[in-house]
């Protein structure tokens, strides 16, 4: 429903969306130009003195006022000759005439009312409110996918699209709440629909003594021009005429023989509002404000641009996925398969597991959970694929299920299947608590609760193998997620380890290869702890290795340990420099040193120390790195030794401890080296150090069962510094 709240105004009103915003962007410069060609209106100066000064070089002034955008003006009658004229503020000189710039009145037109009068006034009312409702409805989106509105300033994980649709609609809402809530104010006054209790008009007339000069008004003299809004002089031709002197505070009517304030009629409330939200909203006398709220309107082309293609490519891997599954009525199913998925991305498992099913002759029903019904219950068997939305959440399409699961009664047997990041602390959360559910109301188990971690195809797949063996048959599940687009990478370098104990691995170092041209090839971009998918030949399943490098050091670069029977792993260790694979990069954000941590803590084992190596690499030396590394033997697989090396002698490492399986000295896993050094480290993470974790399942789980121990004494758990960003994992 969210989602739909915030696509629905931004396709129907995108057009009107990015004219509203362009034209505000544009109109946005003005006060910035106005404060540099117009001179500043400064407190020393009264009213009386200025409209003395312009008095004095016209026959006939009518009024001088101050505008919006902090220029003032007087309108005068000389002889036959009528004008405006800007004048300056401190003296009252001439400073030419004044008439608004075509240009500037056009793009305003278009701006309010896109040109067409009354009509266009309404159309830009809605879109203001549109503005609104995307905006705010877009901030609730990225909270729940970040976690909750505490979590709004972590890092954006997802394609680059995603993360440049995030981080500038971050930047920019508040920019654009301000822009639209003051605009739809403004639309409301052009309307009459604003409370307005005016004030009576006080009936009043000028004394009969004669008019004195301008410049001698007690009431103007009191005032000063900083004050001012605008200044009626009295009619010379009518006696009974008064000077009238409007200021913030309310307007004022003065005689123009005696000076004196005859009767005040204070400002209402809602023009004391208006005066407010007309600046809020121009930047007309606030030039740095509109400045950011036109940079907040520039961004609108960028976010309706991104979003549109976001949009289509929901829409289409909706279509590719749920469109080819098989259609069962639910009535007629023997098994019912319900998808809880926010971005369409579990859709296509549930695809893939329909389809097998039906192919082992089973009638399937694939639908929403949200869709939970007395149908759905009466079947053999329920399947429910559950994915975990923000800090543990509800995705889009399961928003309903726990609320229509508690009105019913079933005896199905179900199994439940959840998909999350294991880098997010709440992992699976929102499957678990399906479960939880379906065993409070003794729901029997098909298959116990299983977890895919970062949509693998390979745990995918163990898992129906699992469920073909409760089944009775067996169940293939070969599920292809929609490759990204690939590009090629040349081999430049190798480094080999390993081999002398029976366990490659090497270092890989790729360029982009030269154009035809002959000239260098381009990099994608991306930083060491990335993800780099490498589809093998004749395979469309890409395999994901961490990057040991940045963009910014030239090359590509991986650890590569040889599996037995790896297709990847094989092909990679068999490339000679020239050869070339086909890879792509995808973002890892959550697996990042951060800014805020006091000190890093990099542990890893293996092929693991790969992005840890790379994150000491663009270290400045500016907070201390801690750096524990597991391997097998120092003779044979110590990865990174020369550069670690001169890593610790330029100080961006400070410390390195290692752990070796084999070799001269006693053996040792990386988790015994911490467990030794529990002291330095508890204290290291009192004062703020991050941890991050790189390498196998197996290391992982004992390294944070190890890390446990050493913070519990400082009233702090894993989870708790998960929670905080202050430990990550990236394992395989």
């Amino acid at each position: 429903m969210l989602r739909r709240l915030h696509n629905l105004p931004a396709l129907v009103l995108a057009l009107a969306l990015v004219a509203i915003a362009v034209t505000g962007a544009a109109l946005s410069v003005l006060p910035a130009v106005d404060r540099l060609s117009t001179p500043a209106i400064e407190r020393g100066t009264s009213v009386a003195t200025l409209a003395g000064a312009v008095a004095a070089r016209h026959e006939v002034v009518s009024t001088i006022r101050v505008r919006a955008n902090g220029v003032v003006t007087a309108a005068f009658t000389d002889g036959e000759t009528s004008g405006v004229e800007r004048v300056d503020p401190a003296t009252g000189a001439g400073l030419g005439s004044f008439a608004p710039a075509p240009a500037t009145r056009w793009l305003t037109d278009l701006h309010r009312a896109f040109a067409a009068g009354d009509g266009g006034r309404l159309v830009a009312g809605l879109t203001a409110i549109a503005m609104l409702v995307v905006a705010l409805s877009g901030v609730a989106l990225l909270a729940r996918r970040l976690g909750g509105a505490r979590a709004l300033l972590r890092p954006i994980r997802g394609s680059a699209l995603d993360r440049l649709h995030g981080e500038v609609a971050r930047l920019a809402t508040v920019g654009l709440v301000l822009s639209s809530l003051t605009g739809l104010w403004m639309s409301a006054s052009t309307f009459d629909l604003l409370p307005e209790i005016p004030a009576a008009a006080p009936l009043v007339a000028a004394s009969t003594g004669a008019p004195a000069p301008i410049d001698r008004l007690r009431a103007l003299a009191a005032t000063d021009v900083a004050d001012l809004r605008e200044l009626t002089f009295a009619d010379p031709a009518d006696p009974t005429d008064v000077v009238r002197l409007r200021t913030a505070r309310g307007e004022a009517i003065v005689d123009p023989a005696s000076g004196a304030i005859l009767a005040f009629t204070p400002a209402t409330l809602v023009e004391r509002i208006d005066d407010v939200v007309r600046m809020l909203h121009t930047g007309r006398g606030a030039w740095a404000l509109g400045l950011l709220l036109g940079l907040s309107a520039a961004s609108v082309p960028v976010l309706a641009g991104s979003g549109l293609v976001m949009w289509l490519r929901r829409r289409r891997a909706a279509a590719a996925t749920v469109g080819a599954a098989p259609a069962v009525p639910v009535a007629a199913a023997d098994t019912v398969v319900l998808v809880g998925s926010e971005t369409d991305s579990t859709r296509g498992f549930a695809a893939t597991l329909a389809r097998a099913l039906t192919a082992a002759g089973h009638a399937v029903h694939l639908g929403d959970m949200n869709d939970l019904g007395e149908a759905h219950v009466r079947a053999d068997r329920l399947i429910l694929l559950a994915a975990t939305w923000g800090d543990g959440g509800a995705p889009a399409s399961a928003k309903r299920f726990l609320d229509r699961l508690a009105a019913l009664e079933g005896r199905t047997a179900v199994a439940v299947l959840g998909f999350g990041d294991r880098t997010f602390p709440n992992f699976c959360a929102y499957a678990r608590s399906v479960a939880e559910a379906l065993a409070a109301r003794d729901f029997p188990k098909l298959l116990e609760m299983r977890r895919i971690d970062r949509r693998s195809a390979q745990e995918f797949a163990q898992w129906g193998r699992d469920l073909g063996a409760v089944l009775g048959h067996a169940l293939v599940l070969e599920h292809v997620a929609e490759t990204p687009a690939t590009t090629a990478l040349e081999l430049v370098e190798r480094e080999d380890y390993g081999a002398a104990i029976g366990a490659p691995v090497a270092i890989l170092r790729f360029c982009a290869p030269p154009t035809r041209s002959g000239r260098p090839g381009r990099l994608p971009d991306f930083e060491a702890g990335d993800l780099l998918g490498v589809v093998p030949k004749g395979e469309v399943l890409p395999r994901f290795y961490s990057l040991a490098s940045s963009k910014a050091d030239g090359v590509v670069e991986i650890c590569v340990r040889l599996r037995p029977g790896g297709l990847c792993s094989t092909r990679l260790h068999a490339l000679e420099p020239g050869d070339t694979i086909d890879a792509f990069v995808r973002a890892n954000p959550g697996f990042r040193p951060a800014d805020t941590a006091s000190s890093l803590i990099l542990i890893g084992a293996g092929a693991g120390i790969g992005p840890l190596a790379g994150f000491v690499r663009a270290s400045d030396g500016g907070r201390p790195i801690h750096l524990y590394w597991g391997g097998r033997n120092p003779a044979s697989d110590f990865l990174y030794e020369d550069e670690l090396a001169r890593h610790l002698a330029e100080k961006r490492l400070t410390s390195l401890t290692t752990a070796f399986s084999r070799g001269p000295l006693p053996s040792a896993h990386v988790q015994d080296r911490l467990a030794a050094d529990a002291p330095r480290l508890r204290e290291l993470v009192r004062h703020g150090a991050q941890i991050l974790v790189c390498g196998s399942r197996d290391m992982s789980a004992a390294v944070s069962r190890t890390l446990d121990g050493v913070v519990r004494p400082l009233g702090l758990d894993l989870a708790t510094l998960r929670t905080g960003g202050r430990y990550v994992e990236d394992v395989y």
